[in-house]
């Protein structure tokens, strides 16, 4: 490797002085966004410039040439204006971003072995982040400031200064602006910045949500709805709700309304508990909760659905960020199969393409990206392999919130938010989903770290899902046959809601693989320490496995003249039905679509049977593909 020599101070280059230059007239003109009109806002509102405060903070601070410093809470825009801000007003400059919360101090600024030119001996030369070098002038955002390393601090110190960085002076690389931008919140950053000697050099600008664009962004992202009634909810909010449902927070809402999903979905899961819009009351404890309400009143305005829930709702999220671009996280117990779903939906989403998987528990930084020294003297990043490549991607972060370690959590706060690694555009990245368990399940604490708002709020979608929400009964079936069916008819029928809870997807394919070998049935439950196994009585089970009398769906196609003479003579008796009616309701309501099909000309004779308030629950709540298998037989029922 070749050396160069070492930059020295200097005024900055004419490329630069030339972008700095047009600032004032960027702002005016290039920089001004262009008026399109929208549901929202048909003709320009009432004091509209073109530019919001932060903004023109921005532009304020290159033409001044001074270090600017951004509070303001999560989610109100700061970090997005500037990448939609800085390519309109100096089309020519870039926009050099680094999260200062993921860097390592061998990021920005390392120290290696290269060889001299002159000499052609090997000389320790010092080499700066290749983002800081792009060729052609520069805006540095360092976002997160707050939440950097002491060591990190150090050198963002003199970057704010004096706008170097080691022996490289940033102007004469063609940086013509720097910013850092933060919440102050303790709860975020756990730091603060009271060096004087840092601050003195800095001008600082403290922002709301009312201080960037993100009312106009949001009218022109949905451009079909009128949104002022929304905006007003939330201006009708105290500050404490306002700053809980931030900017970012309504544009997840209206992003699964747009998909016909309900609204809570938009809500973060703060530590795996939906975030909750409560008033605080003057002790400090939480107050009203309000969160329905509010929901409801922006499902109003927009005229949106708010459904409780819906059909199939892990396939239906993850198709969606397939769709739309979206970050999604998973949240359920373990075992249920959540991996292996969204692992499949992906797989037909992407023509058979496997999704790039990681496994947090087991993920280094190392594994994601790393700094080399390049050919031209800077420090480079190199990406893992499967980040590379221009076909289309998805990531699936399984086990979330099980990270290995705080760097490698902390990489994965760029990539979800910014689409990024290492400042490096991920190409053709559709969708990431982020699996994770609840900190309790089953009233026992399970290993899970901690997230704060500003980390839960980057997923356009956050779901709580149910083992009845995973069609995993159809893979079982499809897998192991009859075994199957009948473990599933006794984890329907034969136990309670307790023993369903500790009787997982995974824990059903124990069971059916030890039943397969002989071995005793009590070793595939939970063990849970000191001989103790999960409080699951299998005696009944036990009992089907060895054929004794059941009743299910096979039972009654084998035997249908019967039960068509049972039904009929209930039917004479009583509008209502009888126990007869309600035990073949129940196992047509259990019973699984592949099952109802197999025996769809025995369903087809006893549905007419059944009371018509029975028939009806069938096409409620279930899936596309059951309500069509429910809508063809109820076609076949004779008509009076």
């Amino acid at each position: 490797m070749s050396t160069t020599t070492p930059t020295k101070p200097t005024m900055p280059t004419t490329a630069a002085k030339a972008a700095a230059k047009t600032a004032p007239e960027a702002a005016a003109g290039t920089g001004k966004k262009r008026w399109r009109a929208n549901a929202t806002y048909p003709v320009p509102p009432e004091g509209w410039t073109g530019v919001s405060r932060l903004e023109s903070f921005i532009d304020a601070m290159i033409d001044m040439g001074q270090t600017g410093q951004v509070f303001g809470e999560h989610g109100i825009g700061k970090t997005a204006t500037f990448f939609t801000h800085v390519p309109k007003a100096y089309p020519d400059a870039e926009l050099v971003f680094v999260p200062a919360a993921n860097l390592t101090p061998d990021d920005l600024l390392a120290n290696a072995p290269v060889r001299d030119s002159r000499t052609g001996e090997l000389v320790l030369r010092q080499l700066v982040m290749s983002q800081l070098r792009p060729g052609r002038p520069f805006v540095l955002l360092i976002d997160d400031s707050l939440q950097a390393g002491s060591t990190i601090q150090s050198q963002l110190m003199q970057i704010a200064c004096n706008w170097t960085l080691g022996e490289f002076d940033l102007r004469a690389l063609g940086c013509i602006g720097v910013f850092l931008t933060d919440n102050e919140s303790l709860a975020e950053t756990a730091a603060r910045r009271s060096d004087l000697a840092v601050l003195d050099r800095m001008v600082t600008l403290r922002i709301t949500a009312n201080d960037t664009s993100w009312r106009y962004e949001l009218a022109a992202k949905y451009p079909h709805w009128n949104l002022r009634e929304v905006f007003t909810t939330w201006a009708a909010l105290n500050p404490a709700l306002r700053e809980l449902l931030s900017p970012r927070t309504i544009d997840h809402i209206l992003a699964n309304a747009q998909e016909g999903f309900p609204l809570r979905w938009g809500l973060p899961l703060v530590n795996g508990e939906r975030l909750r819009l409560c008033e605080q009351r003057a002790d400090g404890k939480p107050g009203k909760d309000r969160t329905a309400e509010i929901l409801d009143r922006m499902a109003t305005a927009i005229g949106a659905a708010n459904p409780v829930t819906i059909p199939d709702p892990v396939r239906s999220v993850v198709r969606a960020a397939l769709r739309n671009r979206w970050s999604v996280l998973l949240q359920g117990p373990p075992g249920c199969g959540k991996t292996e779903l969204v692992r499949e939906t992906v797989r037909d989403g992407l023509d058979g393409r496997e999704p790039l998987y990681f496994s947090m528990p087991v993920t280094n930084v190392e594994d994601l990206c790393a700094p080399i020294p390049s050919a031209d003297g800077s420090l480079d990043n190199l990406l893992a392999g499967p980040f590379l490549g221009p076909e289309p991607k998805v990531i699936v972060w399984d086990e979330y919130n099980r990270p290995k370690d705080k760097a490698a959590f902390a990489k994965l706060m760029e990539i979800t938010q910014e689409w990024s690694l290492a400042g490096r555009r991920i190409e053709n990245l559709r969708a990431q989903i982020a699996v994770q368990n609840p900190p309790y399940h089953l009233g026992r604490k399970l290993l899970v770290a901690r997230n704060n708002i500003a980390q839960a709020t980057r997923f356009t979608a956050s779901l709580t899902i149910e083992p009845g929400d995973i069609p995993a009964n159809e893979w079982l079936i499809a897998k192991y046959g009859a075994v199957a069916e009948t473990v599933l008819e006794w984890w329907k029928h034969d136990i309670d809601e307790d023993g369903r809870a500790w009787i997982t997807k995974r824990t059903i394919e124990r069971l059916i693989k030890l039943h397969q070998r002989g071995l005793p049935l009590e070793m595939g439950l939970v063990y849970l320490g000191d001989g103790e196994y999960a409080p699951v009585p299998l005696t009944a089970l036990i009992d089907r496995l060895s054929e004794r009398p059941v009743t299910g769906l096979r039972e009654l196609a084998d035997g249908i003249d019967a039960w068509e003479e049972r039904l009929r003579k209930a039917a004479a008796e009583s509008s209502e039905g009888s126990n007869d009616s309600d035990l073949v309701h129940q196992i047509l309501a259990n019973a699984e679509l592949s099952q109802l099909r197999a025996h769809q000309d025995a369903v087809a004779r006893l549905l007419p049977l059944l009371p018509p308030k029975l028939r009806s629950t069938y096409l409620v709540g279930a899936s596309s593909e059951a309500q069509r298998f429910w809508i063809e037989t109820f076609a076949r029922i004779p008509r009076k």
